[in-house]
């Protein structure tokens, strides 16, 4: 069993390595002239946009940089105890039982601002003023 997890975390951190290998150069210098002082860096294809997963000063946040390597959006996780009122209280009403585990702050490219209240599984994305506008599926 000891050789089957360590074969696994082998392929995993190889798949992680080549992975930020493939990462264009364009997008990774456009990451790393917006963002410094990061570390647990971890890149993913997006369709033809990347997404860079990565801590910065001991917060977790992640940032959508298109092909171009325009930033798209930056997400940064925040206290659920941060969201607005109206957005608990949507919770509340429309996910009675559902634990909240966790919470973020969307900066769009247009400078708007969403939020993402997180439960098992979902989720549930509102404006900068609580409405709610979508559910998206992990």
């Amino acid at each position: 069993m000891k050789i089957l997890f360590a074969i696994a975390f082998l392929l995993i951190s190889v798949a992680g390595i080549s992975q930020n290998n493939n990462v264009p150069p364009v997008i990774k210098t456009a990451f790393t002239k917006s963002f410094n002082n990061v570390s647990d860096v971890k890149w993913e294809k997006e369709g033809k946009s990347y997404e860079v997963n990565f801590v910065q000063n001991a917060n977790k946040m992640s940032a959508v940089i298109d092909e171009q390597g325009k930033i798209l959006e930056i997400e940064s996780e925040i206290k659920i105890s941060s969201l607005l009122p109206q957005i608990l209280s949507y919770m509340n009403e429309n996910y009675k039982g559902k634990e909240l585990i966790g919470a973020s702050k969307i900066n769009n490219e247009n400078g708007s601002i969403h939020y993402e209240a997180l439960i098992k599984g979902k989720g549930i994305v509102f404006d900068s003023k609580g409405m709610f506008l979508k559910v998206i599926k992990d």
